[in-house]
Protein backbone atom coordinates (compact mmCIF):
# COMPACT_ATOMS: atom_id res chain seq x y z
CA UNK A 1 0.00 0.00 0.00
CA UNK A 2 1.12 3.27 -1.54
CA UNK A 3 1.78 6.39 1.10
CA UNK A 4 -0.81 8.66 0.89
CA UNK A 5 -0.05 12.10 -0.39
CA UNK A 6 -2.02 14.08 1.27
CA UNK A 7 -3.20 13.20 5.12
CA UNK A 8 -5.62 15.11 7.04
CA UNK A 9 -6.30 14.39 10.69
CA UNK A 10 -8.68 15.79 13.42
CA UNK A 11 -9.52 19.15 11.57
CA UNK A 12 -11.04 21.10 13.13
CA UNK A 13 -12.23 25.28 11.68
CA UNK A 14 -14.67 27.49 13.49
CA UNK A 15 -15.21 30.88 12.35
CA UNK A 16 -15.40 33.97 14.60
CA UNK A 17 -18.37 35.48 13.62
CA UNK A 18 -19.63 39.29 14.08
CA UNK A 19 -20.60 39.15 17.75
CA UNK A 20 -16.80 37.52 18.77
CA UNK A 21 -18.86 33.80 19.02
CA UNK A 22 -17.60 30.50 17.51
CA UNK A 23 -19.04 28.82 14.52
CA UNK A 24 -18.14 24.84 13.89
CA UNK A 25 -17.46 24.71 10.14
CA UNK A 26 -15.63 21.76 9.95
CA UNK A 27 -15.88 18.96 13.10
CA UNK A 28 -12.97 16.18 13.63
CA UNK A 29 -12.18 15.24 10.22
CA UNK A 30 -9.68 12.91 8.93
CA UNK A 31 -9.17 11.12 5.70
CA UNK A 32 -6.23 10.29 3.48
CA UNK A 33 -5.58 10.72 -0.39
CA UNK A 34 -3.95 8.26 -2.10
CA UNK A 35 -0.87 9.00 -5.35
CA UNK A 36 -3.43 8.58 -8.47
CA UNK A 37 -6.90 8.65 -6.88
CA UNK A 38 -9.95 10.17 -6.92
CA UNK A 39 -11.44 11.59 -3.71
CA UNK A 40 -15.16 12.76 -4.03
CA UNK A 41 -16.20 14.85 -0.96
CA UNK A 42 -20.27 15.17 -1.41
CA UNK A 43 -22.61 17.17 0.63
CA UNK A 44 -25.55 19.53 1.32
CA UNK A 45 -24.42 23.57 0.91
CA UNK A 46 -23.09 24.60 4.16
CA UNK A 47 -21.53 21.09 5.32
CA UNK A 48 -17.85 22.23 5.43
CA UNK A 49 -16.84 20.78 1.71
CA UNK A 50 -15.77 24.23 0.74
CA UNK A 51 -14.17 25.21 3.87
CA UNK A 52 -12.46 22.10 4.15
CA UNK A 53 -10.69 22.51 0.45
CA UNK A 54 -9.71 25.92 1.55
CA UNK A 55 -8.35 24.52 5.03
CA UNK A 56 -6.11 22.37 2.55
CA UNK A 57 -4.38 25.13 0.80
CA UNK A 58 -4.24 27.49 3.66
CA UNK A 59 -6.58 30.17 2.30
CA UNK A 60 -8.92 31.13 5.43
CA UNK A 61 -7.69 34.53 7.01
CA UNK A 62 -6.08 33.15 10.02
CA UNK A 63 -7.57 36.42 11.85
CA UNK A 64 -11.43 35.54 11.10
CA UNK A 65 -11.23 31.50 12.59
CA UNK A 66 -9.96 28.87 14.74
CA UNK A 67 -7.99 25.94 14.41
CA UNK A 68 -7.18 23.55 17.05
CA UNK A 69 -3.83 22.54 18.05
CA UNK A 70 -4.36 18.86 17.20
CA UNK A 71 -5.48 19.82 13.80
CA UNK A 72 -2.75 17.91 11.22
CA UNK A 73 -2.34 18.71 7.56
CA UNK A 74 0.58 16.34 5.96
CA UNK A 75 1.51 16.88 2.59
CA UNK A 76 4.14 13.95 1.59
CA UNK A 77 4.78 13.97 5.34
CA UNK A 78 5.35 17.34 5.88
CA UNK A 79 2.94 19.35 8.56
CA UNK A 80 1.45 22.35 7.04
CA UNK A 81 -0.51 24.02 9.52
CA UNK A 82 2.63 25.16 10.79
CA UNK A 83 3.19 27.02 7.48
CA UNK A 84 4.65 30.69 7.44
CA UNK A 85 2.37 32.76 4.04
CA UNK A 86 5.05 32.92 2.29
CA UNK A 87 5.92 29.06 2.99
CA UNK A 88 2.56 28.55 1.49
CA UNK A 89 2.91 30.59 -1.51
CA UNK A 90 5.53 27.97 -2.38
CA UNK A 91 3.26 24.86 -2.08
CA UNK A 92 0.20 26.77 -3.35
CA UNK A 93 -0.24 26.69 -6.97
CA UNK A 94 3.00 24.77 -7.04
CA UNK A 95 2.37 21.15 -5.51
CA UNK A 96 -1.49 21.91 -4.09
CA UNK A 97 -3.44 23.46 -7.01
CA UNK A 98 -6.93 24.17 -6.54
CA UNK A 99 -10.22 25.06 -9.37
CA UNK A 100 -12.48 27.30 -7.89
CA UNK A 101 -16.31 26.72 -8.44
CA UNK A 102 -17.16 30.32 -10.09
CA UNK A 103 -14.56 31.08 -13.33
CA UNK A 104 -15.62 34.74 -13.50
CA UNK A 105 -14.62 35.98 -10.34
CA UNK A 106 -11.56 33.82 -9.67
CA UNK A 107 -9.94 34.87 -13.62
CA UNK A 108 -8.83 38.66 -13.58
CA UNK A 109 -11.63 40.58 -15.91
CA UNK A 110 -8.81 42.72 -16.84
CA UNK A 111 -5.79 40.88 -17.86
CA UNK A 112 -5.77 38.24 -21.03
CA UNK A 113 -5.89 34.72 -20.14
CA UNK A 114 -2.68 33.97 -21.73
CA UNK A 115 -0.81 36.67 -19.38
CA UNK A 116 -3.15 35.15 -16.10
CA UNK A 117 -1.48 31.34 -16.96
CA UNK A 118 1.64 32.79 -17.56
CA UNK A 119 1.90 34.23 -14.55
CA UNK A 120 0.71 31.20 -12.51
CA UNK A 121 4.48 29.34 -14.37
CA UNK A 122 6.74 32.52 -13.32
CA UNK A 123 5.55 32.55 -9.72
CA UNK A 124 6.88 29.09 -9.00
CA UNK A 125 9.49 28.64 -12.31
CA UNK A 126 12.19 30.56 -12.59
CA UNK A 127 11.55 30.65 -16.88
CA UNK A 128 11.78 33.68 -19.35
CA UNK A 129 8.28 35.83 -20.06
CA UNK A 130 8.70 34.08 -23.57
CA UNK A 131 9.09 30.51 -22.06
CA UNK A 132 6.43 31.12 -19.84
CA UNK A 133 4.09 32.44 -22.78
CA UNK A 134 5.39 29.19 -25.11
CA UNK A 135 4.19 27.04 -21.65
CA UNK A 136 0.86 28.66 -21.05
CA UNK A 137 -0.26 28.42 -25.00
CA UNK A 138 0.83 24.68 -24.85
CA UNK A 139 -1.58 24.70 -21.69
CA UNK A 140 -4.82 26.49 -23.46
CA UNK A 141 -4.34 23.93 -26.27
CA UNK A 142 -4.27 20.94 -23.99
CA UNK A 143 -7.19 21.80 -21.99
CA UNK A 144 -9.52 21.60 -25.41
CA UNK A 145 -9.08 26.28 -26.10
CA UNK A 146 -9.70 26.19 -29.84
CA UNK A 147 -7.11 28.79 -31.75
CA UNK A 148 -4.85 28.47 -28.57
CA UNK A 149 -2.74 31.29 -29.69
CA UNK A 150 -5.64 33.41 -31.03
CA UNK A 151 -7.33 33.00 -27.40
CA UNK A 152 -4.32 34.01 -25.42
CA UNK A 153 -5.28 37.82 -26.30
CA UNK A 154 -8.83 37.27 -24.70
CA UNK A 155 -9.99 38.92 -21.99
CA UNK A 156 -12.23 36.23 -19.82
CA UNK A 157 -16.03 38.43 -20.27
CA UNK A 158 -15.19 37.39 -24.36
CA UNK A 159 -14.86 33.34 -23.21
CA UNK A 160 -17.99 30.92 -22.69
CA UNK A 161 -18.26 28.95 -19.13
CA UNK A 162 -17.29 26.35 -20.28
CA UNK A 163 -13.80 27.98 -21.77
CA UNK A 164 -13.23 30.18 -18.92
CA UNK A 165 -13.42 26.79 -16.70
CA UNK A 166 -11.00 25.11 -18.88
CA UNK A 167 -8.48 28.49 -19.20
CA UNK A 168 -8.88 27.53 -14.98
CA UNK A 169 -7.98 23.89 -15.61
CA UNK A 170 -4.71 24.94 -17.30
CA UNK A 171 -3.78 27.58 -14.83
CA UNK A 172 -4.36 24.97 -11.87
CA UNK A 173 -1.92 22.57 -13.45
CA UNK A 174 0.45 24.41 -14.98
CA UNK A 175 3.01 23.27 -12.32
CA UNK A 176 2.24 19.39 -11.79
CA UNK A 177 1.18 19.78 -9.09
CA UNK A 178 0.76 16.34 -6.83
CA UNK A 179 -2.80 16.96 -5.87
CA UNK A 180 -5.48 19.02 -7.53
CA UNK A 181 -8.61 20.46 -5.82
CA UNK A 182 -11.66 20.62 -7.94
CA UNK A 183 -14.37 22.79 -6.30
CA UNK A 184 -17.46 22.63 -8.23
CA UNK A 185 -15.62 22.76 -11.40
CA UNK A 186 -18.63 21.77 -13.96
CA UNK A 187 -21.32 24.00 -11.64
CA UNK A 188 -23.54 25.64 -14.07
CA UNK A 189 -22.35 23.94 -17.56
CA UNK A 190 -24.45 21.88 -19.46
CA UNK A 191 -24.33 18.29 -19.74
CA UNK A 192 -21.43 18.12 -22.92
CA UNK A 193 -19.55 20.18 -21.74
CA UNK A 194 -19.42 18.50 -18.25
CA UNK A 195 -18.53 15.22 -19.78
CA UNK A 196 -15.72 16.88 -21.64
CA UNK A 197 -14.21 18.58 -18.89
CA UNK A 198 -14.49 15.52 -16.18
CA UNK A 199 -12.54 13.48 -19.16
CA UNK A 200 -10.37 16.07 -19.23
CA UNK A 201 -9.68 16.13 -15.67
CA UNK A 202 -9.31 12.54 -16.02
CA UNK A 203 -6.24 12.57 -18.48
CA UNK A 204 -4.61 15.46 -17.07
CA UNK A 205 -4.71 12.99 -13.68
CA UNK A 206 -3.33 10.34 -15.53
CA UNK A 207 -1.20 12.63 -17.64
CA UNK A 208 0.77 14.25 -14.70
CA UNK A 209 0.10 11.29 -11.63
CA UNK A 210 -2.16 13.59 -9.63
CA UNK A 211 -4.61 12.97 -6.89
CA UNK A 212 -7.42 14.90 -7.73
CA UNK A 213 -10.41 15.94 -4.44
CA UNK A 214 -13.70 16.43 -6.62
CA UNK A 215 -16.26 18.53 -4.36
CA UNK A 216 -19.76 18.49 -5.99
CA UNK A 217 -23.48 18.49 -5.18
CA UNK A 218 -23.86 16.30 -8.21
CA UNK A 219 -23.72 12.85 -7.70
CA UNK A 220 -24.11 11.79 -10.87
CA UNK A 221 -20.38 13.40 -11.69
CA UNK A 222 -19.22 11.96 -8.61
CA UNK A 223 -20.12 8.24 -9.58
CA UNK A 224 -18.87 9.01 -12.77
CA UNK A 225 -15.45 9.95 -11.97
CA UNK A 226 -14.58 8.95 -8.21
CA UNK A 227 -12.53 6.00 -6.44
CA UNK A 228 -13.80 6.64 -3.34
CA UNK A 229 -16.21 9.38 -1.41
CA UNK A 230 -16.86 11.47 1.57
CA UNK A 231 -19.96 12.44 2.77
CA UNK A 232 -20.23 15.35 5.19
CA UNK A 233 -22.72 17.02 6.57
CA UNK A 234 -22.70 20.00 9.37
CA UNK A 235 -19.09 19.64 9.25
CA UNK A 236 -18.91 15.86 10.01
CA UNK A 237 -17.79 13.47 7.66
CA UNK A 238 -20.47 10.78 8.18
CA UNK A 239 -19.90 8.36 5.82
CA UNK A 240 -16.77 7.32 3.48
CA UNK A 241 -15.80 4.38 1.40
CA UNK A 242 -15.38 3.76 -2.03
CA UNK A 243 -17.20 4.68 -4.60
CA UNK A 244 -19.42 0.95 -4.84
CA UNK A 245 -19.76 0.84 -1.39
CA UNK A 246 -21.44 4.48 -1.27
CA UNK A 247 -23.75 4.44 -3.99
CA UNK A 248 -24.84 0.49 -3.43
CA UNK A 249 -24.36 -0.09 -0.04
CA UNK A 250 -24.71 3.56 2.17
CA UNK A 251 -24.52 2.74 6.42
CA UNK A 252 -25.72 6.45 7.38
CA UNK A 253 -29.30 8.22 7.28
CA UNK A 254 -28.26 10.93 5.50
CA UNK A 255 -26.35 9.21 2.63
CA UNK A 256 -29.73 7.33 2.27
CA UNK A 257 -31.36 10.72 2.06
CA UNK A 258 -29.09 12.20 -0.26
CA UNK A 259 -29.06 8.90 -3.01
CA UNK A 260 -32.81 8.98 -2.24
CA UNK A 261 -33.13 12.69 -3.36
CA UNK A 262 -30.51 11.69 -6.45
CA UNK A 263 -33.00 8.73 -7.86
CA UNK A 264 -36.44 10.55 -7.41
CA UNK A 265 -37.02 12.09 -11.19
CA UNK A 266 -40.67 11.16 -11.38
CA UNK A 267 -41.72 12.89 -14.92
CA UNK A 268 -45.29 14.98 -14.72
CA UNK A 269 -48.05 13.94 -16.42
CA UNK A 270 -49.31 16.28 -19.19
CA UNK A 271 -52.70 18.08 -19.59
CA UNK A 272 -54.46 20.39 -20.85
CA UNK A 273 -55.15 24.21 -19.62
CA UNK A 274 -55.54 27.76 -20.74
CA UNK A 275 -52.57 29.52 -22.33
CA UNK A 276 -51.04 32.70 -21.04
CA UNK A 277 -47.75 33.60 -22.58
CA UNK A 278 -47.27 32.98 -26.53
CA UNK A 279 -43.88 33.84 -28.46
CA UNK A 280 -44.15 33.98 -32.09
CA UNK A 281 -40.83 33.96 -34.86
CA UNK A 282 -38.36 35.31 -31.84
CA UNK A 283 -34.96 36.30 -32.98
CA UNK A 284 -32.16 38.03 -31.44
CA UNK A 285 -28.31 39.33 -33.22
CA UNK A 286 -25.61 40.33 -31.67
CA UNK A 287 -23.44 42.30 -33.26
CA UNK A 288 -19.97 40.98 -33.75
CA UNK A 289 -17.49 43.55 -35.97
CA UNK A 290 -18.82 47.12 -37.11
CA UNK A 291 -16.96 48.80 -40.14
CA UNK A 292 -15.86 52.79 -39.37
CA UNK A 293 -19.22 53.88 -39.68
CA UNK A 294 -20.49 52.01 -36.84
CA UNK A 295 -22.83 49.61 -39.19
CA UNK A 296 -23.05 45.90 -38.32
CA UNK A 297 -20.71 43.83 -40.60
CA UNK A 298 -20.77 40.84 -38.64
CA UNK A 299 -22.98 38.74 -36.32
CA UNK A 300 -23.85 36.48 -34.26
CA UNK A 301 -27.22 34.48 -34.40
CA UNK A 302 -28.63 33.62 -30.87
CA UNK A 303 -32.04 33.28 -31.29
CA UNK A 304 -33.56 32.11 -34.72
CA UNK A 305 -37.06 32.10 -35.34
CA UNK A 306 -38.05 30.44 -32.10
CA UNK A 307 -42.19 30.01 -31.37
CA UNK A 308 -43.44 28.27 -28.18
CA UNK A 309 -46.26 28.83 -25.85
CA UNK A 310 -46.26 29.07 -21.70
CA UNK A 311 -49.46 27.22 -20.35
CA UNK A 312 -51.30 28.09 -16.83
CA UNK A 313 -49.95 25.41 -14.35
CA UNK A 314 -47.25 23.83 -17.07
CA UNK A 315 -43.37 23.81 -16.96
CA UNK A 316 -41.63 24.22 -20.51
CA UNK A 317 -38.26 22.85 -19.81
CA UNK A 318 -35.60 24.22 -22.19
CA UNK A 319 -32.51 21.95 -23.08
CA UNK A 320 -29.19 22.68 -24.96
CA UNK A 321 -25.54 23.22 -24.69
CA UNK A 322 -23.84 26.64 -23.81
CA UNK A 323 -24.26 29.31 -26.07
CA UNK A 324 -27.34 27.28 -27.47
CA UNK A 325 -29.98 30.53 -26.95
CA UNK A 326 -31.55 29.35 -23.50
CA UNK A 327 -30.53 32.08 -21.60
CA UNK A 328 -31.23 34.82 -24.46
CA UNK A 329 -34.35 33.37 -25.15
CA UNK A 330 -35.41 33.31 -21.64
CA UNK A 331 -34.45 37.35 -21.53
CA UNK A 332 -36.74 37.58 -24.45
CA UNK A 333 -39.53 36.28 -22.72
CA UNK A 334 -39.17 38.60 -19.53
CA UNK A 335 -38.87 41.58 -22.11
CA UNK A 336 -34.89 42.28 -21.24
CA UNK A 337 -33.21 42.41 -24.42
CA UNK A 338 -34.70 43.50 -27.42
CA UNK A 339 -35.93 41.30 -30.32
CA UNK A 340 -37.68 40.60 -33.48
CA UNK A 341 -40.74 38.95 -33.46
CA UNK A 342 -44.00 39.11 -31.04
CA UNK A 343 -44.91 37.99 -27.39
CA UNK A 344 -48.20 37.59 -26.76
CA UNK A 345 -50.26 37.63 -23.56
CA UNK A 346 -53.86 36.08 -22.46
CA UNK A 347 -56.11 38.99 -20.97
CA UNK A 348 -56.57 36.30 -18.04
CA UNK A 349 -52.55 37.36 -17.16
CA UNK A 350 -54.42 41.30 -16.14
CA UNK A 351 -51.48 43.32 -17.99
CA UNK A 352 -52.35 46.42 -18.69
CA UNK A 353 -48.81 48.27 -18.36
CA UNK A 354 -45.25 47.65 -18.04
CA UNK A 355 -45.22 47.69 -14.04
CA UNK A 356 -48.22 44.93 -14.58
CA UNK A 357 -45.46 42.64 -16.49
CA UNK A 358 -42.74 43.20 -14.14
CA UNK A 359 -45.44 41.75 -11.04
CA UNK A 360 -46.71 38.82 -13.16
CA UNK A 361 -43.72 37.48 -15.10
CA UNK A 362 -40.91 37.29 -12.67
CA UNK A 363 -37.14 35.62 -13.33
CA UNK A 364 -34.62 33.90 -11.76
CA UNK A 365 -31.07 34.23 -12.58
CA UNK A 366 -28.62 31.80 -12.97
CA UNK A 367 -25.47 33.19 -10.41
CA UNK A 368 -27.59 34.54 -7.42
CA UNK A 369 -24.50 36.10 -6.47
CA UNK A 370 -24.42 38.37 -8.74
CA UNK A 371 -28.22 38.70 -9.13
CA UNK A 372 -28.61 39.88 -5.41
CA UNK A 373 -27.12 43.34 -4.10
CA UNK A 374 -24.15 42.57 -1.76
CA UNK A 375 -25.50 45.68 -0.23
CA UNK A 376 -29.02 44.95 0.59
CA UNK A 377 -29.87 42.80 3.35
CA UNK A 378 -32.12 39.96 2.96
CA UNK A 379 -34.72 41.54 4.45
CA UNK A 380 -34.70 44.42 1.75
CA UNK A 381 -33.98 42.31 -1.17
CA UNK A 382 -37.31 40.01 -0.70
CA UNK A 383 -39.26 42.65 0.38
CA UNK A 384 -38.50 45.46 -2.50
CA UNK A 385 -41.06 43.72 -5.12
CA UNK A 386 -43.78 44.49 -2.20
CA UNK A 387 -42.65 48.07 -1.80
CA UNK A 388 -43.54 48.45 -5.82
CA UNK A 389 -46.59 46.09 -6.44
CA UNK A 390 -47.93 45.85 -3.15
CA UNK A 391 -47.78 49.40 -1.24
CA UNK A 392 -50.80 49.04 0.62
CA UNK A 393 -49.47 46.04 2.65
CA UNK A 394 -48.44 47.78 6.45
CA UNK A 395 -45.00 46.58 7.85
CA UNK A 396 -46.20 43.79 9.58
CA UNK A 397 -47.59 42.54 6.81
CA UNK A 398 -44.60 42.86 4.37
CA UNK A 399 -42.19 40.96 6.87
CA UNK A 400 -44.73 38.50 7.65
CA UNK A 401 -44.71 37.42 3.77
CA UNK A 402 -41.07 38.01 3.53
CA UNK A 403 -40.66 35.44 6.25
CA UNK A 404 -43.33 32.95 5.02
CA UNK A 405 -41.95 33.09 1.64
CA UNK A 406 -38.50 32.60 3.20
CA UNK A 407 -39.84 29.64 4.76
CA UNK A 408 -41.37 28.33 1.75
CA UNK A 409 -38.07 27.36 -0.18
CA UNK A 410 -35.99 26.55 3.45
CA UNK A 411 -34.84 29.49 4.72
CA UNK A 412 -36.27 29.65 8.79
CA UNK A 413 -33.50 31.07 11.01
CA UNK A 414 -34.62 33.60 13.22
CA UNK A 415 -31.47 36.44 12.29
CA UNK A 416 -31.80 35.61 8.35
CA UNK A 417 -33.67 39.35 7.54
CA UNK A 418 -30.48 41.10 8.72
CA UNK A 419 -27.71 39.30 7.00
CA UNK A 420 -26.23 40.13 3.75
CA UNK A 421 -25.64 37.54 0.62
CA UNK A 422 -21.93 37.22 1.32
CA UNK A 423 -22.91 35.48 4.64
CA UNK A 424 -24.80 32.32 2.58
CA UNK A 425 -23.90 29.65 0.58
CA UNK A 426 -24.25 29.81 -2.98
CA UNK A 427 -27.39 27.23 -2.38
CA UNK A 428 -29.17 29.78 -0.18
CA UNK A 429 -28.34 32.64 -2.10
CA UNK A 430 -30.24 31.14 -4.69
CA UNK A 431 -33.48 29.99 -2.62
CA UNK A 432 -33.35 33.86 -1.51
CA UNK A 433 -33.16 34.06 -4.89
CA UNK A 434 -36.11 32.38 -5.95
CA UNK A 435 -38.43 33.87 -2.65
CA UNK A 436 -37.58 37.30 -4.06
CA UNK A 437 -39.53 36.33 -7.32
CA UNK A 438 -42.16 34.29 -5.20
CA UNK A 439 -43.18 37.19 -2.85
CA UNK A 440 -45.09 39.09 -5.91
CA UNK A 441 -47.33 36.26 -6.41
CA UNK A 442 -46.01 36.14 -10.10
CA UNK A 443 -48.52 34.14 -12.82
CA UNK A 444 -45.69 33.44 -14.77
CA UNK A 445 -41.70 32.38 -13.81
CA UNK A 446 -38.71 32.16 -15.90
CA UNK A 447 -36.11 30.67 -14.21
CA UNK A 448 -32.93 29.93 -16.03
CA UNK A 449 -30.68 27.55 -14.08
CA UNK A 450 -32.52 28.02 -10.86
CA UNK A 451 -30.87 24.77 -8.86
CA UNK A 452 -26.93 24.66 -11.06
CA UNK A 453 -25.33 25.64 -7.41
CA UNK A 454 -27.63 23.17 -4.93
CA UNK A 455 -26.76 19.74 -4.22
CA UNK A 456 -29.11 17.41 -4.32
CA UNK A 457 -31.14 17.00 -1.82
CA UNK A 458 -32.31 20.72 -1.75
CA UNK A 459 -33.06 20.43 -5.52
CA UNK A 460 -35.57 17.79 -4.88
CA UNK A 461 -36.87 19.94 -2.03
CA UNK A 462 -36.67 22.91 -4.35
CA UNK A 463 -38.50 21.34 -6.99
CA UNK A 464 -41.03 20.03 -4.96
CA UNK A 465 -41.63 23.64 -3.97
CA UNK A 466 -41.98 24.63 -7.26
CA UNK A 467 -44.30 22.00 -8.33
CA UNK A 468 -46.55 22.35 -4.69
CA UNK A 469 -46.58 26.35 -5.81
CA UNK A 470 -47.67 25.48 -9.69
CA UNK A 471 -50.55 23.60 -8.09
CA UNK A 472 -51.86 25.76 -5.67
CA UNK A 473 -51.55 28.86 -7.68
CA UNK A 474 -51.36 27.89 -11.38
CA UNK A 475 -48.40 29.71 -12.53
CA UNK A 476 -46.31 28.52 -15.25
CA UNK A 477 -42.75 27.95 -15.64
CA UNK A 478 -39.92 28.13 -18.52
CA UNK A 479 -37.24 26.00 -16.73
CA UNK A 480 -33.36 26.67 -18.43
CA UNK A 481 -31.29 24.20 -17.36
CA UNK A 482 -28.44 21.90 -18.23
CA UNK A 483 -29.57 19.39 -15.44
CA UNK A 484 -31.76 16.87 -17.37
CA UNK A 485 -32.73 14.97 -14.46
CA UNK A 486 -34.36 18.40 -12.79
CA UNK A 487 -35.84 19.21 -15.82
CA UNK A 488 -37.38 15.88 -16.51
CA UNK A 489 -38.50 16.19 -13.03
CA UNK A 490 -40.62 19.41 -12.92
CA UNK A 491 -41.41 19.96 -17.55
CA UNK A 492 -44.53 19.18 -18.76
CA UNK A 493 -43.00 19.91 -22.14
CA UNK A 494 -39.62 20.07 -23.00
CA UNK A 495 -37.98 21.91 -26.04
CA UNK A 496 -34.38 21.21 -27.08
CA UNK A 497 -32.22 23.99 -28.46
CA UNK A 498 -29.25 24.25 -30.50
CA UNK A 499 -27.41 27.18 -32.53
CA UNK A 500 -30.37 29.23 -31.46
CA UNK A 501 -33.16 26.85 -33.11
CA UNK A 502 -35.19 24.54 -31.23
CA UNK A 503 -34.63 21.15 -32.90
CA UNK A 504 -37.37 19.11 -31.06
CA UNK A 505 -40.02 19.39 -28.72
CA UNK A 506 -42.60 17.32 -27.11
CA UNK A 507 -43.58 16.43 -23.70
CA UNK A 508 -41.37 15.18 -21.67
CA UNK A 509 -41.74 12.03 -21.80
CA UNK A 510 -41.62 11.73 -25.21
CA UNK A 511 -38.01 13.56 -25.41
CA UNK A 512 -36.77 11.72 -22.65
CA UNK A 513 -38.13 8.61 -23.58
CA UNK A 514 -38.02 8.68 -27.57
CA UNK A 515 -36.10 11.94 -28.48
CA UNK A 516 -36.15 11.84 -32.47
CA UNK A 517 -33.08 14.02 -33.62
CA UNK A 518 -29.41 13.12 -33.14
CA UNK A 519 -28.37 15.94 -30.89
CA UNK A 520 -31.93 15.62 -28.29
CA UNK A 521 -30.34 11.41 -28.11
CA UNK A 522 -26.55 12.50 -27.67
CA UNK A 523 -28.28 15.23 -25.08
CA UNK A 524 -29.67 12.77 -23.00
CA UNK A 525 -27.57 10.26 -23.31
CA UNK A 526 -24.63 12.21 -21.95
CA UNK A 527 -26.85 13.62 -18.99
CA UNK A 528 -28.22 9.96 -17.99
CA UNK A 529 -26.13 7.07 -18.74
Amino acid sequence: MTEPVLEVKSLNVRFINAEGGLFSAVYNSSFAVEPGEVLAIVGESGSGKSVTALSLMGLINPKKVLYKSTNSILFEGKELTALSESEWQNIRGNDISMIFQEPMSSLNPLVKIGEQVAEVIRVHKKVSARKAWARARYLLRLVGIENAGERMNAYPFELSGGQRQRVMIAMAVANKPKVLIADEPTTALDVTVQKQILDLLLRLKEKFGMAVIFISHDLMLVRKIANRVLVMRHGVIVEQGSVGNIFNAPMHPYTKELLAAFYRTNPLVDFASRKLMEARHLSVSFPLKKNLLGKTVKEIHAVQDVSLALYEGKTLGIVGESGSGKTTLGLCMADLIRYQGEILIAKSVHIRNEKDFRKNVQIVFQDPYNSLNPRMTVRKIVEEGLLVHFSQLTEKQKEERVKNVLADVGLTDEDILDKYPHEFSGGQRQRIAIARALVVEPKIMILDEPTSALDVTVQAEILELLKKIQKMTGIAYLFISHDMRAVRAISHEVAVMRHGRIVEKGTANDIFSHPQTPYAQQLIRAALA
